[in-house]
């Protein structure tokens, strides 16, 4: 055999041999690839995406910052639903202990939460996720020139308060008591928006409210700040209802209200941190 023949064969199998390790080296990388797209699969499927409605039962001075909060759940989780029943906390526990279907529950007192969690109608365990604070709420300018809660008891001006079975009537009524003030209020309404609307429309001179609402209302009143409201500050607490239709969705709307990004949706609109 010549030399030229032997050295013509040694170059075949050492081109074979190249060829077999490319191979072996893209099976690998295939089935490695096949893996990766099983796991990624699998994680996929592990979170399945959120679908459906909820019906959130929120405090009347939560509507601005949930109705943020709601639009921002909705873009985030397209062919979901948030909607809201505002009111009076305690008008919102007494009706989700009568049955109304509900998921949520964000009350604007510890106390009006207990009424639910009494009747066992909770399946979590209430989280304060953030507190308020009292502010009178004057017409526009202050034309009484209101400064203080004393102020108030003026018998010429015309006040209202928030029922005292509702966490800002409650408050109200607390501040006063420490103050030693007694005031007898043109009316009492069942939810601060509607003491706070006595204002606005100008059936009334001022109305102690929160702090939220009234920089909710913008130029349409004016604030006015008191130090024994430092002593009847509400903590708000949020669970999840036991026979909520739609837990998961639920479960992850609480998740935002208590997250960095609802947080600071809830700061901004004047509620202080829990």
């Amino acid at each position: 055999m010549t030399r030229s023949v032997r050295r013509t064969r040694r170059t075949l199998q050492v081109a074979g041999a190249s060829v077999a390790a490319l191979l072996a080296l893209s099976a690998c990388s295939s089935s490695d690839d096949s893996s990766a797209t099983t796991k990624s699969d699998t994680s996929a499927a592990a979170t399945p995406k959120l679908s459906g409605s909820i019906t959130v039962f929120a405090a009347a001075s939560l509507q601005e910052s949930f109705t943020t909060l709601k639009a921002d759940f909705e873009k985030a989780h397209p062919g979901t639903k948030v909607n809201f029943s505002f009111g009076g906390s305690d008008t919102l526990a007494a009706q989700i202990t009568s049955g109304a279907p509900a998921d949520v529950f964000a009350a604007a007192s510890p106390k009006t939460m207990a009424i639910v969690t009494d009747k066992k109608d909770t399946a979590t365990t209430p989280a304060t996720f953030v507190r308020n604070q009292l502010e009178i709420a004057t017409l526009p300018g202050n034309p009484d020139k209101i400064s203080s809660l004393k102020d108030l008891t003026k018998s010429s001006l015309k006040v209202v308060l928030c029922d005292k079975t509702v966490p800002c009537g409650a408050a109200a009524q607390k501040a006063l008591d420490a103050s030693k003030l007694k005031l007898t209020p043109a009316s009492y309404e069942e939810d601060v928006k509607s003491a706070l609307n006595k204002v606005v429309l100008k059936e009334a001179d001022a109305a102690v409210v929160y702090k939220t609402d009234v920089k909710a209302a913008g130029s349409k009143v004016e604030g006015v700040e008191f130090p024994e409201s430092a002593n009847a500050i509400n903590d708000y607490p949020i669970a999840l209802l036991k026979n909520a239709p739609n837990p998961t969705v639920a479960k992850a709307f609480i998740a935002l209200v208590q997250s960095a990004e609802g947080q600071q949706v809830l700061n901004d609109a004047g509620f202080l941190k829990p």
